[in-house]
């Protein structure tokens, strides 16, 4: 099961059940009018193994993951932290990319030298913070100027979460991560909470989307940090006992909304412009964000009276980088008119209609994927134009996006704007672009899983787009994986289900098959055994019907795991890879697993009882319990022999007190057995018929084993019994039912006589008069691998309360050629 070489015979299986490797089957169309330099190898599979807890996970895209007990030479040691170089290094790496082009001016933080202030002199003396406020007010330009503000506060240093879509869970890793040097590791919830708990940080968290119970959570597990939460009026508050300062981010004043709108047109505003911005103040409550995107309208409208042609499709127009215009009106006298109140409290449609073509199309992509901006490597790839990269800096200069955690987001209602304005005709087909485009992507051997885990919101926002759709199944199969081996385990699971739910919407089996796989190995992960189970259970069915052996093997491997944390039995009596589970090594006098062996009585009156056979457990009938000398249905039975072992040693000696007799096998036929005064440490008895009577197994070749079973099962399936007069064919493994003991019913001399119908009056061999001082103490060692073939009338755990040395009581003592002895 390599799959880093994988044979030709593989590769029409992979293209029938779509199970081959991501990246060969994702490879776009060669272009026609490129020269074929070469023939073109497959791509190799890209298989990562970290560390999740005690578990070693294998990220295997091909056959599923593969889950064991990480080894104790592989286990990360405990993760040390980054230094304060290191941090800041990461600190840079996480922040939204810069777009192409000239360098953006930097926009003036107004009007909010008091909160900030507050806020750092807050953090300073370790209390957390929830800053509130609107969309669009600002809370991520102040957050900015506070993070460096508090650069030197905490020893740890100044840590920048983004709380859009996680979980308490989710934040914790993060946080794990931005501190502690870890790669391919990650802790279990117990290790995980130790670490956080000590980190001594100044937490910035912005975007957080839950209160309440959640977020006490998330301030108990980290006592050492300081946090500075930014959520919107609709988040629930935290609780009363959280101990978190409140405070409110309000709109700009009118004097401040002018003064940032004129720094955003480069000039001062005349008086009509004046006017206007009063009243756009009102309409929008002092947001600061409307009053940028006011002054990208302001600029737009200088160029058109500048050249009224400046917008057209073919005119020279380059975008926001093009040169300023000082007047507001041209020598020719042009005038446009402001744009209307309406228009500039809500101004994306107005905005995008005069952006390039590059940009248009990717704020058709955003509105597709619910907001999310594709970064901008993948723009020329999607858009079809290899400049559209540039588009970015179009779009961030009329503040129609903003930045999110390491990305960029349609800024407060501008997705909704642009809906109305006819953008979102064409969803459909643009997720269907982006989803292909990122399934071919994610399965890219040349790109890391970091790179997928960093794109994982435009990812999955492509497979919600493209719900029950093949291009949906072929992007959670490529990305699946890659958040796996990312450590983006959040992104992880939600492509699964999506993937899941779009394989069982186009009837792929062998897909569906994998995506409960790799689920049920997501839930051994969180300690979820039960739902595990399930999942692997539904995985191998599935892949069973379409014959993916190697896939099979990987959940059995899977499921046996389960069994072992879980305590349970392995389904089917095997292993997981499906060889029989070993003999169990108990002795012969230890009780079986399930307790007093059972049998199963003859319904004709007069036959006598048979053995519930191994054939017959495996029917669809109730298994019958385990009886002493069959294989072990599990491997608890091997887990619990030595307490069996010892219970069953005393409950021999109790019972040999009681009785008062002593059973003495001797040798009958001359033979260089052990003495019969000798109690053999090797025993192979088997219950006889006629009340208990014991019988010697056949011997298997000398060492002192007993043989395998027989090879007729005799009558219906069953292990022929002492009543049948017809021996049968083969070597037989039945027990002697001669007086004399003989050795082997094959031997001439002394051949079996037809059994008795009633059990004889006197044992063959006199028993001594007086039994030995001390019981046997050391029971046997060696199981037998024959079951008996008849059981005793009487049931092996009771015993008679008064000695007896009838056959009623315990059977008649027949000596056995073996020399074994035991008590009866």
């Amino acid at each position: 099961m390599d799959p880093m070489n994988r044979g030709p015979e593989d590769s029409s299986q992979e293209r029938h059940d779509g199970a081959g490797d991501g990246a060969a089957r994702q490879r776009p169309p060669r272009d026609p009018l490129t020269p074929d330099y070469g023939q073109a190898s497959p791509a190799l599979a890209r298989t990562v193994q970290l560390v999740s807890g005690d578990h070693l996970l294998t990220v295997n895209p091909v056959d599923g993951s593969e889950i064991e007990p990480c080894p104790p030479g592989e286990r990360p040691g405990r993760p040390a932290k980054y230094d304060a170089m290191e941090r800041a290094a990461l600190a840079r790496a996480g922040r939204p990319p810069l777009p192409p082009g000239p360098a953006q001016p930097q926009r003036p933080l107004l009007e909010r030298q008091e909160e900030r202030e507050r806020l750092v002199r807050l953090l300073a003396r370790g209390r957390s913070v929830r800053l509130t406020g609107p969309a669009g007010s600002g809370r991520t330009a102040l957050l900015d100027q506070i993070t460096e503000d508090c650069a030197d506060i905490a020893p740890d240093g100044v840590v920048r979460l983004c709380g859009h879509r996680r979980s308490v869970d989710d934040l914790l890793y993060d946080l794990f991560g931005a501190v502690h040097k870890a790669p391919l590791h990650r802790p279990d919830r117990a290790l995980l909470l130790e670490l956080v708990h000590d980190i001594g940080a100044v937490v910035i968290l912005d975007d957080l989307e839950f209160g309440g119970a959640a977020l006490d959570e998330l301030l108990e597990a980290t006592p050492e940090c300081a946090f500075l939460l930014s959520a919107t009026p609709d988040v629930p508050a935290p609780s009363a006992d959280s101990h978190v300062e409140e405070v409110f981010l309000a709109g700009l004043g009118r004097g401040g909304g002018q003064e940032l709108l004129e720094r955003a047109v480069g000039r001062v505003l005349t008086d009509e412009e004046a006017q206007w911005a009063a009243d756009l103040w009102f309409e929008s409550e002092g947001l600061p964000l409307r009053f940028v995107q006011a002054g990208a309208l302001l600029r737009q409208r200088d160029q058109l009276r500048s050249d009224p042609e400046a917008f057209d499709a073919f005119g020279y127009y380059e975008g926001p980088d093009a040169a300023p215009v000082d007047a507001p009106f041209d020598a020719d006298g042009h005038d446009v008119p402001l744009p209307a109140l309406a228009e500039a409290a809500a101004p994306a449609a107005l905005l995008a209609s005069r952006l390039g073509a590059s940009a248009r199309a990717t704020l058709e992509f955003a509105v597709a994927l619910g907001g999310e901006i594709p970064h901008q490597a993948h723009l020329p790839a999607l858009v079809g134009d290899t400049h559209a990269d540039a588009a970015l800096a179009e779009l961030v200069s009329c503040a129609l996006v903003t930045p999110v955690g390491g990305r960029y987001r349609l800024a407060a209602g501008v997705r909704q704007q642009l809906e109305t304005a006819g953008y979102g005709t064409d969803s459909a087909g643009r997720g269907r672009t982006a989803a292909q485009h990122y399934a071919w992507w994610a399965a890219h051997p040349s790109v890391g899983p970091e790179r997928v885990a960093g794109e994982s919101d435009a990812v999955l926002a492509a497979l919600a787009a493209t719900a029950a759709l093949d291009a949906s199944v072929e992007l959670a199969r490529a990305a699946a994986p890659a958040f796996a081996a990312g450590l983006a385990w959040s992104a992880w699971e939600r492509a699964l289900r999506a993937g899941l739910e779009a394989a069982r919407a186009t009837g792929q089996v062998s897909e569906e098959a994998y995506f409960h796989h790799e689920l049920g190995i997501l839930a051994i992960l969180g300690g979820e055994l039960d739902r595990a189970r399930v999942e692997l259970e539904a995985s191998i069915a599935l892949r069973g019907a379409v014959a993916d052996k190697r896939g099979t093997i990987a959940g059995r491997r899977a499921l046996a795991l389960v069994a072992d944390r879980s305590g349970g039995p392995l389904p089917g009596g095997s292993t997981a890879a499906g060889e029989e589970v070993p003999d169990a090594m108990y002795e012969e006098s230890a009780s079986p697993p399930g307790g007093v062996p059972a049998y199963a009585q003859s319904e004709a009156p007069g036959e006598p009882d048979t053995l519930v056979t191994r054939r017959a457990a495996a029917a669809p009938a109730p298994p019958a319990p385990t009886v002493v000398g069959a294989k072990a249905p599990s491997r608890k039975s091997v887990a619990g022999g030595a307490r069996r072992n010892m219970v069953a040693a005393g409950a021999g000696a109790l019972l040999a007190a009681v009785l008062g007799t002593v059973v003495t096998l001797g040798a009958t036929s001359g033979n260089d057995d052990p003495p019969s005064d000798k109690v053999d440490t090797k025993p192979s008895a088997t219950a006889g018929e006629n009340g208990g009577e014991l019988g010697a197994d056949k011997a298997g070749g000398g060492d002192g084993r007993t043989s395998a079973a027989p090879t007729d099962p005799g009558k219906d399936g069953v292990l022929g019994t002492a009543d049948d007069p017809t021996p049968s064919s083969g070597a037989s493994s039945g027990p002697s039912n001669s007086p004399s003991g003989s050795k082997s019913p094959d031997d001439p001399t002394k051949s079996p006589s037809k059994p008795p119908t009633k059990s004889p009056t006197k044992s063959p061999t006199k028993p001594p008069t007086k039994p030995p001082t001390s019981p046997p103490t050391k029971p046997p060692t060696t199981p037998p691998t024959t079951p008996p073939t008849t059981p005793p009338t009487t049931p092996p755990t009771t015993a008679p309360t008064t000695p007896d040395t009838s056959d009623t009581a315990s059977g008649p003592i027949t000596t056995t050629p073996s020399g074994s002895g035991s008590v009866a």
